[in-house]
């Protein structure tokens, strides 16, 4: 930063600060909402766009250190040390019939709120497709062009191969929104990478880590607020031709692996069942293989 910028910022600091020690009922309406915006952001603008909890670590541990960003149609935790979103959340309903189908977006945008600034060019080259987590497709139908806009952001993009991506990442976008919406009133959506021990980054960028895998988590609820879950990890080395039931897996072993923690405020009895659960029968899968 230039020192005429440092110069310039110090001296409306110094501004602001005799302000407000020479009108104190301003400086009153100012802490205010400096005070009540976070307690609305974490109790009640978080709360209502996640399915029982904003996902959670139980331990300090740098690598799974987010910060949470609220999107108008999603939320993600994401993670500047490895620059990847490690947890994306969306809900997903009946796609309306008069939804306008809308023109994909020319590119990419880095997202200001994060440190590591990850932009597009990073991935130019590099083998690796650009994953969205938060689907383009759904969220354009549901939610219109702003929200659409918000997954063109580096922060809800994850290095894919592919093979994935274009494959069995792609199909399973298109089955939650078209057919998965049909058998339930909403589908909660947790998706996000999957890490092992060993460190690899982009080629051509220090700044993004490449996943091992990912992880796709659904819970269906219906009117009467049952709910049935659905969970799968696929790896980056797919074919893309493997049927979808080959990677069904349970929530508790997404969370064995992420470290993250799903679905807490449900009643204890009913997290287990859910968390412990490869039930496909609700989910018709074998219906789309």
């Amino acid at each position: 930063m230039k020192i005429e910028k440092v110069i310039k910022i110090l001296t409306m600091g110094a501004t602001l600060f005799r302000l407000m020690k020479k009108y104190p009922k301003i400086s009153l309406l100012l802490v205010i909402p400096l005070i009540f915006l976070p307690i609305y952001e974490i109790f009640i603008g978080r709360a209502n766009m996640v399915y029982m909890g904003v996902p959670t670590t139980n331990s300090f541990n740098p690598k799974r250190f987010t910060r949470v960003f609220r999107n108008s149609s999603f939320m993600l935790g994401y993670s500047d040390y490895r620059g990847n979103p490690l947890w994306v959340t969306y809900k997903l309903t009946k796609i309306p019939k008069d939804a306008k189908k809308l023109k994909r977006p020319d590119k990419f945008e880095s997202d200001w709120r994060t440190f590591s600034r990850v932009s597009s060019d990073d991935y130019s080259r590099s083998g690796y497709d650009r994953g969205h987590m938060a689907p383009n497709f759904a969220i354009s139908r549901l939610y219109g062009r702003d929200a659409q806009i918000s997954t063109f952001l580096m922060s809800n993009i994850s290095p894919q191969k592919a093979k994935l991506n274009r494959g069995i990442w792609r199909k399973l976008e298109g089955i939650e929104v078209k057919y998965f919406t049909k058998l339930f009133d909403e589908v909660w959506v947790f998706t996000g990478p999957i890490f092992d021990k060993n460190i690899e980054k982009l080629s051509t960028s220090n700044k993004v880590e490449i996943p091992d895998a990912f992880y796709k988590i659904y819970v269906g609820v219906k009117k009467d607020k049952t709910a049935k879950a659905l969970a799968f990890i696929i790896p980056q080395t797919v074919t893309g031709k493997e049927p979808l039931r080959k990677f069904v897996t349970t929530i508790d072993e997404i969370e064995k692996q992420t470290g993250i923690d799903f679905l807490y405020k449900l009643e204890d009895k009913l997290e287990n069942k859910l968390e412990s659960s490869k039930d496909i029968t609700a989910w018709r899968l074998k219906s789309f293989e």
